[in-house]
């Protein structure tokens, strides 16, 4: 897809959704299954299954990318999409963008071993390189664009409700709920 085709369909749903608010609420699905030790598969869509697993020193087999890996990924390539998107869009000619993530985790929270510790990373960082004959007048525009309108960043950046029930051979058991006190 040319970037004037990617300009097109992102044009034709902005028009779509002014026209019809409703359509722009989406959910998008990810199911999961646990297949053993610490391995699992993950289906989005109609794609092909994909595996995730752990490194070695957490009890895997160091098969496939693990989940935070994964978070870092879904960071970085929704920051370049973003980019592709909004440059298409902005008219301005992009000839790479690349981004590096890094996200620090201390695996003491994630064993339990010191409650002040969160269980997930501490902090994440990244490092986008733009390759662009644009001036820097437009890339900065499209940089506070994209930092602004960057979902995965947004997600990352600011708390959400996150809930969700845990049920035991069928029977509920428990749900988890962000919001509850």
């Amino acid at each position: 897809m040319s970037q004037e085709s990617v300009k097109t369909a992102l044009l034709n749903t902005i028009e779509g959704i002014k026209s019809n608010p409703a359509i722009a609420n989406v959910v998008f699905r990810a199911d999961t299954k646990w297949e053993e030790d610490v391995r699992c598969s993950a289906q989005i869509r109609d794609f092909e299954p994909f595996t995730l697993d752990e490194p070695p020193e957490l009890g895997g087999q160091d098969s496939a990318a693990n989940p935070v890996e994964l978070v870092l990924v879904a960071l970085g390539a929704c920051q370049e999409i973003m980019y592709s998107a909004y440059a298409s869009v902005m008219d301005i000619p992009l000839e790479a963008v690349s981004v590096k993530a890094r996200g620090y985790l201390d695996l003491r929270g994630m064993f339990g071993l010191d409650e002040s510790i969160p269980a997930g990373f501490s902090r994440i960082t990244f490092d986008t390189e733009i390759s662009s004959p644009a001036d820097n007048e437009a890339i900065n525009k499209l940089v506070q664009v994209v930092e602004n309108h960057c979902p995965v960043l947004d997600i990352l950046s600011a708390p959400k409700p996150v809930s969700g029930k845990v049920k035991l051979n069928g029977q509920l058991l428990e749900s988890v709920d962000s919001n509850a006190a």
